[in-house]
């Protein structure tokens, strides 16, 4: 067990009296309205949604994940990590469009781009989507913390640190809600580069520092962990070339797309709470770099701990590899820094997915569908108790998952599997209509538990790899949506104009363009009576 002197509570209280202040302080500015609890009135410059993105992403599964994918494959394993890139491209495309939308959410962004029953449809599907996997992210960071908890003190069960660490985040949240959320962000994307960066050195010094990590690796027969292009073969083994390009493949050109990805419902708050278009896109693009950097970072960190420790074979042993070293090689004082850290880490993730389904229940159920007319005081109210909820669901989550890896890993091909190119068409080609979105959501949900789960399980076919779990999902899931598609009408094409027209939408529009320009609202080159090129901001 871990012991903890007095120096080491301090830190940990220090932080924890930091952070709920953070509440107190913006209580009047979230308190205001709508847009203030969820969006920080969508003032905020470049760098404050850039650090939220980063410590969001940085949350205390995210170590137990990396630390699995790179325990078993090595170095190769950062490419498990590789999708964060499509970041990079949506920065400068979709971020662009949906930050002219003012959507509030993606869900209300499909009210703007499709018309009529499907874009109702449609909006109710996602916002309920929404809710029930933030819930699921928040049980999984959770557990992740519950994890740590158990490893420092075990005397007490993981639901505990799990219940105990997700309550008090849920404090701040409550009381500044996106305001509190992301000016905590700030100081815990500080803190946590900070520890990272300390404690990973430290335990690759401990390790023998890089000339011992590849001695004991040669020794140990295992220095290809150290090759991030280590091929095991063209189509099989733990890392096949057909898989890498997969993995290029859906990362470069998803960031064409919304939602092609966890992650985009949580940049898409930080998008809309930047105070411009070109805020927007800078912000992404910087908390991408920054997650990636730190992704490298901890990846030299645990192939240290796979020379130490070679013979792991329980995959949630070697899941805790960054924290197991952290707590062991670190001194007296210095320990209690290390496990603030790891509470910023987690507070930084919980409170943005608490919020964030927090915003889909208010803006998108209650104040659509239950009432439109609510005032800003009861819209606030609404988001304080639905994050309680939120709260409340995730922690029976929490206690249904075992293995993280797995659980993540899933969820991931999910999201990016078969609704991975219809999240593209809906941003680039006009023809693509709410029912073809909405049946290609359907189709994936039930496809993917057949494809991953079910037909292997009854041996109907065989165990696919990753690579080849996504191109059966594509392949299934567009002989449904596309014939959905086209044996259903357009979306209403003055609805489409006006959307066109706010967004300034990239690819095959050109009907929709042209309607535009007929009806004077663009010019021929695209833009708006008496601009002289497309505008940058709102």
């Amino acid at each position: 067990m871990v012991q903890f002197t007095a120096l080491d509570w301090f830190w940990v209280v220090a932080y924890i009296l930091l952070m709920v202040a953070c509440g107190v302080l913006f209580y009047r500015l979230a308190s205001r309205s709508e847009s203030d609890f969820f969006l920080a009135g969508r003032g905020l410059p470049w760098w404050l949604p850039a650090t939220s993105v980063y410590a969001t992403h940085t949350a205390t599964d995210t170590p137990i994940w990396i630390g699995g994918v790179v325990y078993r494959f090595g170095f190769a394993g950062l490419w498990y990590t590789f999708f964060a890139a499509w970041c990079a491209i949506s920065a400068f495309v979709s971020t662009r469009i949906f930050r002219r939308s003012l959507a509030f959410t993606q869900a209300e962004w499909q009210n703007l781009r499709y018309s009529g029953l499907g874009a109702e449809m449609l909006r109710g599907w996602l916002a309920g989507w929404q809710v029930f996997m933030n819930m699921f992210i928040l049980g999984w960071v959770g557990i992740a913390m519950g994890k740590v908890f158990h490893f420092l003190f075990p005397a007490y069960p993981e639901w505990v640190g799990m219940i105990l660490f997700s309550s008090i985040c849920a404090i701040y949240v409550l009381f500044a809600g996106f305001w509190g959320v992301v000016m905590a962000d700030f100081q815990q994307g500080i803190i946590a580069s900070a520890l990272i960066i300390i404690v990973s050195i430290w335990q690759i010094v401990a390790a023998g520092g890089p000339a011992g990590i590849v001695e004991r690796l040669t020794e140990l027969g295992q220095l290809e962990k150290l090759n991030p292009l280590h091929f095991t073969g063209m189509w099989s083994g733990d890392f096949p070339i057909a898989w890498f390009v997969t993995m290029i493949f859906v990362a470069l050109l998803g960031g064409l797309g919304m939602g092609t990805a966890i992650d985009w419902y949580v940049e898409s708050q930080r998008i809309q709470s930047a105070r411009t278009v070109r805020d927007a896109s800078y912000s992404i693009w910087v908390g991408t770099f920054l997650t990636m950097t730190r992704n490298a970072l901890w990846a030299l960190a645990i192939v240290g701990f796979f020379a130490m420790f070679p013979a792991i074979e329980n995959s949630a042993e070697y899941e805790m590899a960054w924290f197991v070293m952290g707590f062991r090689v670190l001194p007296a004082g210095m320990v209690g820094c290390f496990f603030a850290a790891i509470l910023a880490i987690h507070f930084s993730t919980i409170s943005t997915h608490l919020n964030l389904g927090a915003m889909y229940c208010t803006r998108d159920l209650f104040h659509h569908y239950i009432k439109p007319k609510a005032t800003q005081k009861e819209l606030v109210w609404v988001g304080r108790i639905s994050t309680v909820c939120l709260l409340a669901g995730s922690f029976f989550y929490g206690l249904m998952m075992e293995s993280i890896t797995q659980w993540l890993i899933f969820a991931l091909w999910i999201m990016a599997a078969g609704i991975w190119l219809p999240s593209i068409l809906q941003v680039i080609w006009w023809r693509f209509n709410s029912w073809g979105y909405l049946a290609s959501w359907l189709a994936n949900l039930a496809l993917s538990w057949l494809v991953v789960w079910v037909l292997p399980a009854y041996g109907v076919i065989p165990e696919l790899l990753d690579y080849q779990q996504f191109w059966a999902l594509l392949v299934l899931g567009a002989m449904i949506y596309l014939p959905v598609t086209f044996l259903t009408k357009p979306d209403d094409m003055n609805h489409l104009v006006r959307y066109y027209v706010r967004t300034l939408p990239i690819g095959w529009w050109g009907p929709v363009r042209r309607e535009a320009v007929r009806q004077g609202l663009i010019d021929e080159k695209g833009n708006l009576p008496g601009v002289q090129e497309a505008p940058a901001t709102s």
